[in-house]
């Protein structure tokens, strides 16, 4: 494993050619010691992290985080301790936390070795993922932070800049074609276009000529010839929505298509070139629909080269409220943006989701349209979603109907503080608007 951190140790001495060699990297990158000190950090570091701080000598995880143990020990996946243990390059997708606030960031990790071939330091260099972020915005960018976003924007991040086939999995209206247009704006061909195909609103005969096109007089109708959406998308995306809803018989022209990359348009002899990056989606179990004949095994296996599971919104807890004051902003328009009362947000937290991200969209505008004043209330809540708890602003905060001590109340409120915070107890401190020996001196007297 690195070395423990150690305050008291010497810093090793950084030689001219290992700090040029961090200032060829125009994004922020760093040189680590094997116990996370930060030994020299390039001008975009310093710009992007530093608050008039110094940078060296403090540990990558406390100004990255605000950590005072390393990502690992914190929950989290540390690039360092996996470039050490690999002895290779590592990646690792994680939230940083800046002057302008969390961002999603990809951090790639390379161990630098001696003359001796052990390795004496660690080159991070450090990439600001600008197609999803942990803030309300009122574009059409992904919004979360849970662990299991997280992890499923490390995949959108690996496949993106390849031409390789992916596959969408998840269920329905957990945002699968905008995770698509991420892909698609991440990649080399986000200059053209981004075809979206809704395979499950389309008949078989429908659906060939919409995909392949027609010629003049092919069927009762063609009064012309018709391009189709794959000419459409030429040298963009194809993104087949609810892919295994294509009838069995058209399955065989879209393996055709997949593996020659030629086609046919309705009515016509003649064999066109296809040029476009697949990407397929389905809330459909595809492996059952192929052991049951269904689905076309071969065209499974085309399709599914690379396998993205998409969460559904009751395993993304920590990004529900997020998700919905995201919502809100983007759905009212010519009237102050209201706010989410304790009670809303505990009851939204607290919801199930069978509809997922669409269903807490149709929560939110329900509850606008009851809502004339500037906070959103638990009643204005459709009669599905509202708590069981008969005072929900009061159960939220951890009270009951009786009345309690102040001391009992301060003792729930810390733990229910204390079980959601994820960082250091000196930032828990700072949000919670008291010193940080209090906090440990409260913590202590609780047993917490």
């Amino acid at each position: 494993m690195p070395i423990a951190a150690d305050p008291t140790r010497v810093p090793p001495q950084i030689s001219s050619e290992n700090r040029a060699l961090v200032d060829t990297h125009h994004e922020p990158a760093i040189l680590l010691s094997l116990d996370y000190q930060i030994l020299y950090a390039n001008q975009a570091y310093q710009h992007t992290y530093s608050e008039g701080e110094k940078l060296t000598g403090r540990h990558c995880y406390e100004v990255s985080h605000g950590y005072s143990v390393p990502c690992d020990r914190a929950g989290e996946k540390c690039p360092l301790l996996h470039a050490y243990e690999s002895g290779q390059k590592t990646k690792v997708l994680h939230i940083h936390k800046t002057p302008r606030g969390e961002e999603h960031c990809e951090v790639t990790t390379y161990p630098i070795r001696n003359e001796s071939g052990e390795i004496a330091f660690f080159l991070e260099h450090l990439h600001r993922i600008d197609i999803a972020t942990t803030r309300v915005v009122s574009n059409d960018k992904m919004v979360g932070k849970s662990t299991v976003f997280n992890n499923m924007l490390e995949m959108v991040e690996r496949v993106a800049p390849t031409d390789t086939a992916a596959l969408l999995l998840g269920e329905s209206g957990t945002g699968k074609e905008l995770v698509a247009r991420a892909i698609h704006d991440r990649s080399n061909r986000a200059d053209k276009p981004f075809i979206p195909v809704d395979c499950s609103g389309l008949s078989e005969a429908l659906f060939e000529s919409e995909l392949f096109g027609h010629t003049k007089g092919a069927f009762t109708g063609a009064i012309a010839n018709k391009a189709g959406l794959v000419e459409a998308a030429k040298g963009g995306t194809l993104f087949l929505d609810e892919i295994g809803d294509v009838p069995l018989a058209l399955q065989v022209k879209l393996l055709r298509l997949l593996e020659t990359s030629t086609y046919r348009a309705v009515g016509s002899v003649e064999q066109r070139k296809a040029d476009s990056r697949l990407i397929c989606a389905t809330h459909r179990g595809l492996s059952d629909m192929v052991e049951s004949g269904d689905f076309r095994r071969d065209l499974f296996y085309r399709i599914s080269a690379f396998i993205i599971e998409l969460p559904a919104l009751r395993e993304r807890r920590d990004d529900i409220v997020l998700l919905a004051e995201t919502i809100l902003q983007r759905s009212v328009h010519n009237r102050p943006v209201p706010t989410l009362s304790g009670g809303v947000k505990h009851c939204l937290r607290n919801h199930e989701y069978p509809g997922n991200i669409r269903e807490l969209r149709n929560i939110i505008e329900h509850a606008v349209l009851l809502t004339d004043g500037d906070t959103i209330l638990p009643q204005a809540l459709p009669n599905y979603v509202k708590c069981s708890a008969k005072n929900t602003e009061s159960h939220s905060m951890g009270l009951s109907d009786e009345l309690i001590s102040l001391n009992e109340l301060e003792k729930r409120y810390l733990t229910q503080a204390v079980l959601r915070h994820k960082g250091d107890r000196k930032e828990l401190a700072k949000l919670l608007g008291i010193g940080e020996r209090t906090l440990y001196r409260k913590l202590e007297a609780l047993d917490l």
